[in-house]
């Protein structure tokens, strides 16, 4: 029990912007989006490379949602500060 007491007294202690951390956990998710979208359309492309437009088209589709995503992620730590 003490040390569950211990963590809550140093978590608020915590001072400064935790839009920052709020950001960085945010841009975990883009970033795996990204890695995934590209993987998966190199394995596409390599399989079938007859359909490379269309394959391409949809990985820049797919890419600019995920920086959205992540671009919401940096203005929500501004809009909802404390």
């Amino acid at each position: 029990m003490s040390a569950a007491l211990e963590s809550v007294n140093l978590a608020a202690g915590v001072t400064g912007n935790l839009g920052s951390i709020g950001y960085g956990l945010a841009a975990i998710g883009p970033g795996v989006g990204v890695g995934i979208i590209f993987g998966n359309g190199t394995q596409a492309l390599a399989r079938q490379p007859e359909a490379a437009g269309l394959i391409r088209t949809n990985q820049i589709m797919g890419f600019a949602f995920c920086e959205a995503l992540a671009l919401i992620g940096i203005v929500m730590g501004f809009l909802f500060r404390t």
